[in-house]
């Protein structure tokens, strides 16, 4: 397994695979801790939590270098998703004992209740994009719900992994309550599988994710699917547009544009899309590309040169079938998966950026004749993850958010982000379940009704 930067091209380090043997035996050690860590009260189980969190932060600028050398994220974002690992680890450390309190019942027996139990050894499979966050937001809540975790990371990655896991030991974890999983996809099935895994989480592409789904099916063990997304990004005729395009424009390049909630299609009503059109290509040109480990660079190379060459063809592909070309759209010379900021105008129905998830800084813009048409091109999508939608009208705004927009988020006059303390997920082929908040520490456990007479 090798790990290469995708800004020199050159290998970073190269990793052995674990034997199956290796695995088993870390699946029996996470359950073998597990019998004891679903006894530790919360207070010690947050303990662990908030050192991880302290250790995070004394170890930011370490761990962004790390993932600006592994996936090209730039130093100061990296350093952003370290923190935001700190807070997800302090949210659940102070909130879980209170989100999973018995919940009273009143029926005519003495006393009903439901009480939450973990389930036990949780498989995460986690994609590179966000290397330590998506691990977090699983293992935070896993963890102070009582349950036990393995990880299986992209192999691109694998620096990043065990850098989790050494975090978590340094921090007071039990033995073989989390660790890593050096293996590659084609073992994950057999993880699966183990008697001694309960449930499995994934993060990362639609076909993964119905493929874990399927064998998480066949021995009836719960998933959690969060996939691919397509966000569509609607900008009404009454919105402040140029507020609007520069929120656009930050939210198409978040992560160089490799996140499955960047916004991705840009829905403008036709009376503002010239004006819109213009401010957005101003803003996503002025973007620069550079070297990952400067703390000046906003856009960094992509993760791989084949997910480069992969965008590039979406791109290639909607302009064949006539889509016009305002910025960007061709491979850079020389060294670096670099791919320039791109806009793409004119954009319909039955182009590659009308329906596929475009996973880099290229975007899409689509312009509609009003409201209704807009609500009909966002949803006229196999995705559901996040939304967006820019009005002055607020409260009409809110209301379309919520009732018309079809995905797991909808936002109003802001780009879509995750947060501890609001659930994350999607529907359609964005998956389900939710993470985060109270919904995300929720899934992970056996709800019992308790029943005295």
């Amino acid at each position: 397994m090798q790990s290469v930067n995708p800004f020199s091209g050159e290998v970073v380090a190269e990793y052995q695979e674990h034997s199956w043997e290796e695995v088993d035996g870390r699946l029996v050690a996470a359950h073998r801790a597990f019998g004891d860590w679903r006894r530790v009260p919360f207070s010690e189980r947050a303990t662990v939590l908030r050192t991880a969190a302290k250790r995070l932060e004394a170890r930011k600028d370490e761990f962004a270098r790390l993932m600006a050398i592994e996936m090209g994220k730039p130093v100061a974002a990296g350093r952003a998703e370290i923190e935001k690992c700190a807070w997800v680890c302090n949210y659940y450390a102070d909130e879980a004992e209170g989100l999973l309190a018995d919940v009273l019942i009143p029926t005519e027996r003495t006393k009903s209740y439901l009480h939450h139990e973990p389930l036990g050894v949780v498989l995460a499979v986690m994609p590179w994009n966000f290397p330590f966050w998506q691990v977090f937001r699983f293992l935070a809540p896993g963890l102070m719900a009582g349950n036990a975790g393995v990880l299986k990371h992209s192999s691109n990655v694998s620096g990043s992994a065990l850098a989790i896991e050494e975090v978590m030991v340094e921090s007071g974890i039990p033995d073989g309550l989390f660790s890593t999983l050096l293996i590659g996809s084609s073992m994950v099935n057999r993880v699966i599988e183990h008697p001694a895994v309960v449930a499995a989480t994934l993060t990362g592409s639609d076909p993964a994710g119905r493929a874990v789904a399927a064998k998480a099916g066949s021995v009836l063990k719960k998933t959690v699917l969060e996939l691919g997304g397509s966000d569509p990004y609607i900008v009404l005729a009454d919105a402040d547009v140029a507020t609007a395009a520069a929120t656009c424009a930050t939210s198409r390049l978040i992560n160089s544009g490799q996140s499955c909630i960047c916004a991705k299609r840009f829905i403008v009503v036709e009376e503002v899309v010239e004006e819109f059109t213009r401010i957005f290509v101003e803003q996503m040109a002025a973007v620069v590309m550079g070297d990952p480990l400067l703390e000046s660079t906003k856009l960094g190379p992509m993760a791989r040169h084949d997910l480069r060459d992969e965008l590039h063809s979406q791109v290639v592909r909607t302009v064949e079938a006539g889509a016009k070309l305002l910025l960007g759209g061709e491979v850079p010379g020389g060294p670096g998966a670099f791919y320039p900021p791109t806009v793409l105008a004119g954009v319909e129905k039955g182009m590659a950026a009308y329906h596929e998830e475009t996973f880099g800084p290229a975007a899409a813009i689509i312009s509609v004749a009003s409201e209704e048409d807009a609500i009909e091109v966002a949803n006229d999508s196999q995705f559901g993850l996040g939304s967006a939608i820019f009005s002055r009208d607020v409260e009409r705004a809110e209301h379309l958010a919520a009732t018309r927009l079809e995905a797991g988020a909808a936002f109003v006059n802001a780009f879509v982000a995750s947060d501890p303390r609001l659930p994350f997920g999607g529907i359609k082929t964005s998956g389900y379940g939710r993470e985060l908040a109270d919904l995300g520490i929720h899934e992970f456990v056996n709800q019992k009704t308790v029943v005295v007479a």
